[in-house]
Formats: structure tokens, C-alpha cells, sequence
């Protein structure tokens, strides 16, 4: 029994001490591995630092020897070497992908244009027609009138797109804003194509008493006659809705010439107007590729 007793006294000292060697252990490890971890991030900043001071050594090496030599050459610009079509392409993919804020529209045109010599009207008009393909209307207005706060299209090719795209955005309102502001006080000279699509929009949105009474009064206050019967069937539309229909028979009246009209008429004149060009082209080319853009290219609209 007493055996029993020592040995167990003696089992019990002899795991003591394992136990305070191996917490010593433990500690010494932990502070080894510590001491460890700190010496290599001691080391790892050391080293970024070397090299940081390396690099900025090279660097005014560099920009010593090949500063004369700067000094002569013509600074690059970027984008020089990328293709018009790409710049556009990539114009178009970002508009179409960006979210619909206007300053990030802003801000990405801005940037898209930053480096370029000559404002890139022509490109900028690919861009709007491949958006409106896409119906991104919103979108056209955007760029649109980013355009003209830049001062850049201001033609009424480019303001027919804006209209067009404020009536497909259902923003009809905003439309007769814009044409009132910039289009409508100049009536005398406004293209029958520009009037004709203000008409159309006031006639879908049933703006009446605007397409009768402001746009198509004043035109007929300039004599300038409508050129097809559609104008005249909008117009005489209107007044029967607006019961004004003394006034539709005056329109109606006034204009019949445009219904009764042969078609026989203008087949035969085209055709002697065709033969002339190609006998006169034969001799002399009558016309240039700049001709047949035309200046505000209104097909655009």
C-alpha cells in the first residue's frame, strides 16, 4: 500500500514536470515563430523598399538620357494608332453597356474625346444611328445633347434625331420645348422634312391646338405650301377633332391639288430629269461625293 502511494507521488511529479517542459516549449516555439514572422516582414519591406529605390534610380537614369531626345519628338496621343472603326465600336459598346446616369454618359464621351485634334462629328453620327438601330432613345438624347453643349450638330439633321428620339421616349413636351426654343421662330426657312415630323409628333401625342394653331399657321403666314397630301391629311385631321371643321374644308379646299393630281405626271418628267444627268454626265460629272452627302444630311435624322 505504501509502495502504491510513493509511486503514484512519483508519477505525479514526474508528469509535472513534462508538463512545465512542455509549456515552456510551447512559449519558446511561439515566440520563436513570432520573432520569425516579424523578421520576414522586416525583410519583405526591405526588399520592396530596395527595389522601389532601384526602380525610381533607373528611372531618373532613364529619363536622363532620353530627356533631349523628348524634348524633339512629338508627344503621342493616345488612341493614334486605333482604327476609326474600332474607336466607334467601342464608343457604342460602352454607351450600350453603361447605366443610365448622365453624368457617366457625359463623363465617358468626355473621355472618348479628350485626345482627339478635331471634334469627331462623323463618328459621333455612326454612333447615334447604330443606337437608334438598337432603339436606345434615351440613350440618343444623351449623346445628343452632349453634342450640343459642346457646341458641336447644331443642324437640323441633328435636331430632327433629338426630336425623334424625345417622341419615341415618350417625351413628347420636351420635343415642342426644343423645337419652340430653337426651330419654331424661323418658320420661313425650316425644311418641309423637319416640319413634317414636328407635325407627326404633335398629331400621335394629340398636341392639336400645337400642330394647327402655332406650327402649321405660321407656315402658311410664310406661304410655304406642304408637299405631299399626308401633311394636309394631318392637318385637316386635327381641325375635325378639334371640331374646327369650316377650317378642314378650307384646308382640304385650298390644297386639292395634291389629291387630284395624276401620278402619270411625275413618272414621265423624272425620266426626261434622268436622261439629262446621264447625257450631262457623260461630258462632265455634274455632281461630287461631297454633293451628295448633303450638309445636314437629314436622313440621319
Amino acid at each position: 500500500m505504501l509502495m502504491a502511494m510513493s509511486r503514484s507521488r512519483a508519477m505525479a511529479n514526474l508528469v509535472g514536470r513534462f508538463t512545465q517542459l512542455g509549456t515552456t516549449r510551447v512559449q519558446t516555439l511561439t515566440s520563436s515563430y513570432c520573432t520569425f514572422a516579424q523578421t520576414q516582414m522586416f525583410n519583405r519591406s526591405n526588399m520592396r523598399e530596395v527595389t522601389l529605390l532601384e526602380g525610381q534610380h533607373n528611372n531618373q537614369l532613364m529619363d536622363h538620357d532620353s530627356g533631349k531626345e523628348a524634348a524633339s519628338v512629338h508627344k503621342q496621343q493616345i488612341g493614334e494608332n486605333v482604327s476609326k472603326k474600332d474607336k466607334i465600336n467601342f464608343l457604342t459598346t460602352t454607351l450600350l453597356d453603361l447605366k443610365d446616369s448622365k453624368e457617366a454618359v457625359y463623363g465617358a464621351l468626355d473621355a472618348w474625346v479628350a485626345w482627339e485634334q478635331k471634334f469627331p462629328i462623323a463618328s459621333l453620327k455612326r454612333v447615334l444611328i447604330t443606337l437608334e438601330n438598337e432603339q436606345q432613345w434615351h440613350r440618343v438624347i444623351q449623346v445628343v445633347k452632349w453634342m450640343l453643349s459642346k457646341g458641336q450638330g447644331t443642324t437640323m439633321g441633328t435636331y430632327g434625331q433629338l426630336i425623334r428620339a424625345l417622341d419615341r421616349d415618350h417625351r413628347a413636351e420636351e420635343a415642342h420645348k426644343f423645337w419652340v426654343k430653337k426651330i419654331g421662330t424661323d418658320l420661313h426657312s425650316v425644311p418641309w422634312q423637319l416640319c413634317h415630323l414636328m407635325i407627326s409628333v404633335y398629331y400621335r401625342n394629340n398636341m392639336l391646338e400645337n400642330l394647327v394653331k402655332e406650327l402649321f399657321k405660321g407656315l402658311e403666314a410664310f406661304d410655304r405650301k406642304p408637299p405631299d397630301k399626308l401633311v394636309v391629311k394631318k392637318v385637316a385631321d386635327a381641325y375635325e377633332l378639334l371640331g374646327l371643321l369650316e377650317e378642314k374644308e378650307r384646308i382640304l379646299e385650298k390644297y386639292d391639288y395634291l389629291f387630284t393630281e395624276t401620278a402619270a405626271a411625275k413618272p414621265k418628267k423624272s425620266k426626261k430629269i434622268l436622261s439629262k444627268k446621264k447625257k450631262s454626265g457623260r461630258r462632265k460629272p455634274t455632281s461630287t461625293p461631297e454633293d451628295l452627302a448633303g450638309g445636314d444630311d437629314m436622313r440621319a435624322e
